[in-house]
C-alpha cells in the first residue's frame, strides 16, 4: 500500500512543519543533493513583485553575512517561483520550542539561553539589522543547550501590501529592534514556566495585544512549576511592561541584567559585583568631596588631641568616613584585628586606632572630585552626598535618648552606600534606575502609574539590587553580620516592629530618617502625606510627632528651612 505523496519546495522534500507565526515559518526538510536534514524558513507572503522579490533578496543577504557564533549560518538564501526562502542546517539540533518541557528550563538555564540570544541580536542591531519576527521555532539549541537564531530579516515584508522598504529608516530599525528584545521577553515565559503568556505562541501577535496597541498585560505568573526567583522575576516583568518607556531600550541592556543575575546567583567570578570591587579596589569606593583637598590640608594642621573638633570635620566627607571605617574595620592593633573585638563605628574610635599620621595619608589618597563623572553627573552626585549627609543629621535628631549621635549618624550614612556606590561606579546605569522609578502619567491622562521601587529598578537594570552593592562592599571592609543588618533600610511596605535590640534600633532610626529626607525629593503635593506616614511608622518607636519631624528636617540644611515649612504646612 502506497504512502501519502511528499510534498516538495523546490527541490527539498518537505519532511516536518516545525512552527508557523502569522509572519514567517519553519520546516524540517531533506536535500537529495547532501545527506542530513536541514531547516528551511519562509516568510508567509510573497513580495509583490520582481522588484521588491530583489529588495528582500538583498536585505536577508546582507543579514546573511553577519558572523556570530550565536546567528545561524544560511546556507542558501534565494527564490523559488517568486517565493523566498532560506536554508539552514539542522545538525543534531532543535528548535527552542522543541527543547521546552511542560515546566520549561529553570531560572539559570533560561537566562543564559536568553542572554546569548540578545548578543546576537545586539551585534544584528549594531549592523543595522533586525529580526522581525523572534519565535520559538526561529532558534535552535543543541543538546548542550547551546543557541543559534535563525531568520533574521526573512519577515520584512510588509503584511498585506507585501512590499519591502527598500532601506529601512533608522526610526524603522530602531522600532524593529525594540520589537525584537519585548519578543524575547516574551519568549521567556513559556522558557521559564513551560506556557506561552497570553496562551498565544505567535509573539508577533502578542505584541500587537500589548499596550501601546493593544490593553493586555503581560506578567509573569506567581504559580510557576518551578520557583522563578525575584530579581529574575523583575527583569523579565520588565522586558514586556505595559509601559514603553520602563521597557529595556536595547538587547544590551536586558542581556547586561540577566547577566548580572546570573552571576550573582551562581557567587562565580564576573558580573556587577565582581566588577564593581574591581573598580572599588582601583579608585576606592567614593571620591573625596568638592573640597576634599582644602580638607585635607586643614587636617595636617589639626593637633592630636583635638579628636572631637577633628571628628565634626571628617564627618562632612562621606567619603572619607567611609575610607576610616574600613580602615578601621581592618586594622590591626598589637597582631590582632579590631573586628574581632567589635566594629569600629565611631569616627572618633577610627581616629584613635588610625592615629593622625593615619587619617592624613587615608584622606590624601582619596580618589580627586569628581573622579571619571563628568560636570552634570558630578552636580547629581553632589547632590546625592549631600541627601546622604542630610539623612545621617536628621537621625542624630530623632535618635532615642542614650545612643552616641556619631554612631547613628554613621548608620544612616551606611544606609546610603549601595545608592552612592551604584551612582558613583554605574553612572549610565543609575540613570536608567532613577527612569524605571519616575510615575508616569495614565494612557487617558488623568492620573499617574507608579514607577519601580528602588530595589526593583537596581535589580531589573543590574540584575542585583542595592542593598546586595552594598552588602558586597561591606563584606570586603570586613563588616560583621550586625552592621550589615543595621545597613539595610526597613523596606517600606515592611511593617515596623518595636526593636529587640540596641542594633535594631539604630537601624529604625536611620531608615526612618532616610525615608523623611527621601519624601522632601517628591513632588510637593505628596510630601506632607509621606511624612505622616513615616510619623505612622516610626513616630510611637522612637517618640517624636509631626512637628518633631518638621524641626528636625529644618535643622538639617538644604532645602532651607523656609521651603520646608511651605511644603508641609
Amino acid at each position: 500500500m502506497r504512502g501519502p505523496a511528499q510534498r516538495h519546495f523546490a527541490r527539498f522534500a518537505l519532511l516536518r512543519l516545525l512552527g508557523r507565526s502569522e509572519r514567517s515559518m519553519a520546516w524540517q526538510v531533506g536535500d537529495p543533493a547532501s545527506s542530513g536534514d536541514f531547516v528551511l524558513m519562509l516568510p508567509r507572503v510573497v513580495p509583490r513583485d520582481a522588484t521588491h522579490a530583489e529588495r528582500w533578496l538583498q536585505r536577508v543577504r546582507r543579514a546573511a553575512r553577519l558572523d556570530h557564533p550565536r546567528l545561524a549560518r544560511a546556507l542558501e538564501v534565494g527564490l523559488h517561483e517568486g517565493w523566498p526562502f532560506v536554508l539552514y542546517e539542522l545538525g543534531e539540533r532543535a528548535t527552542l520550542a522543541e527543547r521546552l518541557g511542560r515546566q520549561g528550563l529553570g531560572g539559570e538555564d533560561s537566562a543564559r539561553m536568553a542572554a546569548e540570544i540578545l548578543h546576537a541580536l545586539a551585534y544584528a542591531h549594531d549592523a543595522g539589522v533586525a529580526h522581525r519576527d523572534l519565535q520559538a521555532f526561529s532558534v535552535l539549541v543543541s543538546d548542550k543547550g547551546v543557541p543559534r537564531l535563525m531568520g533574521l530579516e526573512l519577515a520584512c515584508i510588509e503584511g498585506e501590501a507585501r512590499t519591502v522598504s527598500e532601506a529601512p529608516t533608522l526610526q524603522d530599525q530602531r522600532e524593529a529592534a525594540q520589537a525584537d528584545v519585548v519578543q524575547l521577553g516574551l519568549l521567556m515565559h513559556p522558557m521559564l514556566t513551560g506556557r506561552n503568556a497570553l496562551d498565544e505562541a505567535d509573539t508577533s501577535r502578542m505584541l500587537r495585544r500589548m499596550p501601546p496597541h493593544g490593553h493586555e498585560i503581560v506578567r509573569l505568573p506567581f504559580g510557576t512549576p518551578r520557583p522563578v526567583p525575584e530579581p529574575l522575576r523583575v527583569i523579565v516583568n520588565r522586558a514586556t511592561d505595559r509601559q514603553e518607556r520602563q521597557r529595556y531600550r536595547n538587547a544590551r541592556t536586558l542581556a547586561r541584567a540577566l547577566e548580572g543575575w546570573l552571576q550573582a546567583e551562581s557567587g562565580h567570578e564576573g558580573g556587577p559585583l565582581a566588577l564593581l570591587l574591581d573598580k572599588v579596589r582601583i579608585a576606592g569606593v567614593l571620591p573625596a568631596s568638592p573640597h576634599g583637598a582644602e580638607r585635607a590640608a586643614h587636617l595636617a594642621l589639626m593637633e592630636q588631641n583635638r579628636t572631637d573638633e577633628l571628628a565634626e570635620v571628617l564627618l562632612e566627607d562621606v567619603a572619607l568616613c567611609f575610607e576610616l571605617l574600613r580602615a578601621a574595620n581592618g586594622a590591626r592593633v598589637g597582631g590582632e584585628a579590631v573586628a574581632d573585638n567589635g566594629a569600629v563605628l565611631t569616627v572618633r574610635r577610627a581616629i584613635a586606632l588610625l592615629g593622625l599620621d593615619g587619617v592624613r595619608r587615608i584622606a590624601l589618597a582619596l580618589r580627586p572630585w569628581p573622579g571619571p563623572l563628568d560636570e552634570r553627573q558630578a552636580e547629581e552626585f553632589a547632590h546625592a552626598m549631600e541627601h546622604a549627609r542630610r539623612a545621617a543629621r536628621v537621625a542624630e535628631a530623632l535618635r532615642p535618648a542614650g545612643y552616641d549621635a556619631e554612631v547613628v549618624h554613621l548608620v544612616a550614612l551606611l544606609q546610603n552606600l549601595g545608592r552612592l556606590v551604584v551612582q558613583y561606579h554605574f553612572a549610565d546605569e543609575f540613570r536608567q534606575i532613577r527612569r524605571l522609578m519616575q510615575p508616569a502619567p495614565t494612557a487617558d491622562g488623568l492620573g499617574e502609574e507608579p514607577g519601580m521601587s528602588e530595589q526593583a529598578a537596581a535589580m531589573a537594570v543590574l540584575g542585583v539590587d542595592i542593598d546586595a552593592i552594598a552588602s558586597a562592599v561591606g563584606r570586603w571592609w570586613g563588616l560583621g553580620e550586625e552592621v550589615m543588618h543595621m545597613m539595610r533600610r526597613h523596606a517600606a511596605n515592611a511593617a515596623v516592629r518595636a526593636p529587640d535590640s540596641d542594633h535594631e534600633q539604630l537601624r529604625i532610626a536611620a531608615s526612618c530618617a532616610n525615608e523623611a529626607v527621601d519624601a522632601m525629593t517628591l513632588p510637593a503635593k505628596r510630601v506632607q502625606q509621606t511624612l505622616l506616614t513615616v510619623v505612622q511608622r516610626y513616630g510611637r518607636l522612637l517618640a517624636f510627632g509631626l512637628r518633631e519631624l518638621q524641626e528636625a528636617l529644618q535643622s538639617s540644611g538644604a532645602p532651607a528651612a523656609a521651603a520646608v515649612e511651605r511644603r508641609v504646612a
